[in-house]
């Protein structure tokens, strides 16, 4: 919880239920917390219970609203979930945050071109998941992101205090480009304890995420003379515009149910490849057995250099570790890692294992585009993550996931008949694909238009796919969840 809202829930006065302005008689049969918790939600949305207001106890609620006591508490708990209010004990529980305001008839538009329907009919540009995030959506089902709500804000600021209390003035100064000694070390040690990788902490280079990971790597390959980056197909949009930025071609190889094809990689004697062989973006398939096995021949022969992203890793839910392709092939791997899943992307914080070969030029590069990472995060995440802390958020955070991902292949089971759903075993996302002929962004631009924001698969794909989208779950409710899969639905029957 931020500080300003820890003062506004000392000043703030408790409200009464008349901030609903409804009857429960108004409620569906059987569906009164459903029915609570729109009502709050849409109280917070028009401002007519502000932020740091103190909501009525859960006894005191459901007597005026006569209702009983479990209704209220599970509306309380899903908002809180959501990140809309925060449960202080005996202070009660607080109005923290609004969702964003919807008009009746659809997601307001934003603030400037292109409209909703124009993100979807014109090719994706350089810009388009900034555009898209300034998209307003009553429900927001974008993959890539964790439950941010559940950011665990006092164990940060305790991590925090306690680093600023031991800092001298010298650590105030410019640091090491390769980062904090601190945060080599714990990074070090995490990936040996969860993803199997030993690593001299001296290996290890802190970035800005794995997106300034493949503009350096981009960088330091186009300086060596290589032209291109293989990618898989479907794969990251995203990480092939970074590279593209870097003047590098990105030529696509197929991606089965093992994961990459290793035949097309030979065929077109790629000298360097973008993998995520952990959890195939956005297809989920694991890369093990014997195609694992042809990829780590292939680069050994050849010499190329695989770019593993490791994006997503740790979130498993129904399978034993993959162990990283890193851990068994050092000399041919450049290894990708951040917090943006584990934790939020707002951290900005990322390592890269680069083999012995690019490594001096990677911590130039470095080096040259900001003299190193920020130092205090660095420090920060360091003890946070040696304390034993970011563990147990991971495992917490799994049984959340776990939970949020069950109710969407159940809604889309349900109410998306004929969509098939890949990659459940792991991730914050599902892909669900369909046999029938339509335009996935066409039915992207339904749903928003509907409220509800996803991606076409399309985006991640250079070559003709079967229609899809991205789905993600981890971000929303249950609720939420289970809505949004039930307008895709509606607007999939309109659109066909």
């Amino acid at each position: 919880m931020n500080r300003s809202n820890d003062h506004a829930s000392d000043r703030s006065i408790t409200a009464g239920s008349d901030f609903l302005h409804l009857s429960i008689d108004e409620a569906p049969t059987g569906g009164k917390a459903d029915w609570l918790t729109s009502q709050i939600r849409r109280a917070l949305t028009d401002g007519l219970l502000p932020v740091g207001s103190r909501l009525p106890a859960t006894r005191v609620l459901a007597a005026e609203l006569r209702v009983s006591r479990g209704v209220v508490t599970e509306a309380y708990q899903r908002l809180i979930e959501d990140g809309h209010l925060a449960g202080r004990g005996r202070g009660g529980t607080i109005a923290v945050g609004a969702p964003a305001a919807i008009p009746a008839g659809g997601p307001a538009a934003p603030a400037g071109p292109p409209s909703a329907r124009d993100l979807f009919t014109a090719a994706p540009g350089p810009d388009v998941f900034d555009l898209i995030r300034t998209v307003r959506a009553r429900i927001d089902l974008s993959p890539g992101l964790p439950d941010l709500a559940a950011f665990p804000r006092a164990e940060w600021l305790r991590a925090e205090r306690r680093v600023l209390d031991s800092l001298v003035a010298a650590d105030l100064g410019y640091g090491d480009p390769r980062g904090t000694p601190a945060l080599r070390l714990a990074v070090a040690n995490w990936i040996a304890r969860n993803r199997g990788i030993r690593a001299d902490p001296e290996e290890i280079v802190i970035v800005s995420g794995t997106a300034q990971t493949l503009t350096l790597i981009g960088q330091v390959l186009r300086d060596d003379g290589v032209p291109a980056v293989a990618v898989e197909d479907p794969g990251s949009l995203g990480a092939r515009q970074h590279l593209r930025n870097c003047r590098l071609d990105t030529p696509p190889v197929a991606v089965d149910s093992e994961g990459v094809r290793v035949d097309e990689l030979r065929a077109m004697g790629a000298a360097a490849v973008l993998l995520t062989p952990a959890h195939q973006f956005p297809t989920g398939v694991v890369l093990r057995g014997t195609r694992r096995g042809e990829l780590t021949r292939w680069a050994r022969e050849s010499g190329a250099l695989i770019i593993e992203d490791d994006y997503d890793a740790e979130h498993r839910y129904d399978r034993t570790p993959v162990p990283a392709l890193r851990s068994v092939l050092a000399e041919n791997v450049c290894y990708a890692g951040s917090v943006s899943k584990l934790l939020a992307p707002a951290l900005r914080i990322g390592w890269v294992l680069a083999p012995p070969r690019y490594r001096a030029a990677l911590v130039d590069a470095k080096r040259f585009a900001d003299l190193g990472s920020a130092v205090l995060p660095q420090l920060v995440l360091a003890r946070f993550m040696e304390s034993g802390e970011m563990e147990r958020q991971l495992r917490l955070r799994r049984r959340h996931h776990r939970r949020r991902r069950d109710a969407m292949v159940k809604a889309i089971g349900t109410r998306l008949p004929g969509a098939t759903v890949h990659g459940t075993a792991a991730g914050l996302y599902v892909t669900v694909t369909f046999d029938a002929g339509f335009a996935d962004t066409d039915l992207a631009a339904a749903a928003l238009a509907r409220g509800v924001k996803v991606q076409p698969l399309s985006w991640h794909s250079q070559r003709p796919h079967r229609p899809g989208l991205v789905l993600g779950y981890a971000a929303s409710a249950i609720t939420e969840i289970e809505e949004g899969v039930t307008t895709l639905g509606e607007a999939l029957r309109k659109l066909l």
